[in-house]
């Protein structure tokens, strides 16, 4: 079982740095108060373990990643200031744990194996990958060799503390010092940024202000020169942008081993789907979305074969993971309208749990998840077009009875088949034989950047 700890790993060579650097960290938590029982470096045998490779490893041909040494305020600067990260909510109890939370313990028998499930907030990613990346078995020290570069900028972090009722000059301080700190490297020069990559943690859209006024909401970092050059991982992407790509959300599921992945599989696969179809979420006022939010709330409602898990003003049961993950495994179908924008972190725990997803906008997954999601979405999922819902010319209910046992069936085993690469695997720990959505993202940025320098010669 995993300590109620938060857990950065570090990139070191040996043991013996290790004990140095811990040593350190420990004397100064003792003077200053600074990590307050929130960051700790777990000495263990895969704490200290990230590999510094070389070329003699011929598996890393090609495959090799430079990350770029950014100053602690950009990444772990936040995270030991974690207080700051919410006006409303603790930040601090979701960044411990490699970035997974809480390690759930009112488990029960409807998340099973119990010590593999964590409170993971939808915008902890950037931490997550992170701890993800200092295991990499391609990790090099020298850049020349490597096949794309990774930047540990905390973008989501960042934003996320100064997006309500501050000016834009604090919002986009610690972007503007990071850019100009990654601009004066030689790595940089090389190419422009056309062989770095980022990982951000929010939606595109919380970080493309149209103007700079601060009336404007979000910030702008992917609206800057720089980033256009960069990749960008994203958990949702604007779909038009070439250099950004959509990658799952966290969710609650982080297994160690091979058998964690089997045992959940079996329970989805098998178990027992009262509900053909359920929605989880709130109404939205004044929003796009309200209106096919509204459909589908009252057809669940008016439907005997429908389950409603309404989150109210404070979220409710919406923010008890075993509370959605049960409703998500006793349903057969999950809806999926937009929300506050086009993806929901809904989406991939109800795959997760097994349920079929229905959508209604093509930028919800089809669209986004294009490295993780089979091309032919009607191999997993249901699609009706919001506008016929919302005009009343179809009826989610009787769509979905259309769909016979054997479809059903088809479609679960896809789903199933598709969770290990859809959640982030514990970063302690090697899964050999499985790759999950790190592993699916970073071949697919190696493969991006691949092409990127084959067009520009």
């Amino acid at each position: 079982m995993a300590p109620k700890h938060n857990y950065i790993i570090p990139v070191t060579k040996n043991f013996f740095v290790c004990v140095l650097l811990l040593s350190f960290l420990l004397s100064l938590a003792l003077n200053s108060f600074l990590f307050s029982g929130f960051i700790f470096i777990k000495m263990s045998s895969t704490t200290c373990a990230a590999p510094i490779v070389n070329s003699t490893k011929p598996f890393c041909t090609g495959r090799y990643i430079y990350e770029q040494r950014l100053p602690d305020q950009f990444n772990l600067g936040l995270i030991r200031e974690c207080h700051n990260l919410s006006r409303w909510t603790d930040e601090c109890q979701h960044v411990q744990n490699y970035g997974f939370g809480p390690l759930l313990t009112d488990t029960g028998d409807t998340l099973v194996p119990p010590d593999v499930w964590y409170g993971s907030d939808q915008f902890t990613l950037e931490v997550i990958f992170h701890n993800r990346m200092k295991q990499y078995d391609c990790l090099t020290e020298n850049p020349a060799e490597a096949a794309a570069i990774y930047i540990p900028y905390y973008a989501a972090l960042d934003i996320g503390r100064n997006l309500w009722y501050q000016p834009i000059l604090v919002r986009d301080a610690l972007m503007n010092e990071m850019l100009q700190w990654l601009k004066s490297t030689p790595e940089w020069a090389v190419q422009g940024g056309r062989d770095h990559f980022i990982v951000v943690g929010r939606t595109t859209w919380d970080m493309r202000r149209k103007k700079d006024e601060d009336s404007h909401w979000g910030g702008k970092f992917m609206a800057v020169p720089e980033t256009q050059n960069m990749t960008v991982l994203i958990v949702e992407s604007t779909t038009r942008h070439n250099n950004e790509f959509g990658i799952p959300f966290p969710t609650y599921f982080h297994p160690s081993k091979m058998s964690d992945i089997f045992l959940w599989q079996e329970k989805v696969r098998h178990v027992t789907r009262p509900h053909l179809f359920s929605f989880t979420g709130a109404r939205r006022k004044n929003h796009t979305a309200a209106a096919i939010r509204d459909q589908v709330i009252n057809q669940c409602v008016d439907s005997p074969r429908c389950k409603l898990l309404e989150c109210g003003k404070y979220g409710g049961k919406c923010r008890s993971p075993v509370s959605v993950m049960s409703l998500f495994q006793n349903s057969t179908f999950c809806m999926q309208p937009p929300g506050d924008s086009y993806t929901r972190r809904s989406t991939i725990d109800s795959m997760v749990a097994g349920c079929i997803p229905v959508f209604f906008h093509h930028n919800t997954a089809h669209k986004q998840y294009k490295w993780y999601l089979p091309r032919n979405h009607t191999q997993y999922s249901v699609y009706i077009p919001e506008d016929a819902v919302q005009n009343g010319t179809v009826k989610i209910e009787d769509v979905l009875l259309g769909y016979s046992s054997e479809q059903i069936v088809a479609m679960r085993e896809v789903i199933i088949n598709l969770i290990p690469t859809i959640v982030y695997n514990d970063p302690r720990y090697k899964i050999e034989g499985v790759r999950d959505a790190f592993d699916i993202a970073i071949d697919s940025v190696i493969e991006h950047t691949r092409k990127i320098r084959d067009e520009s010669g």
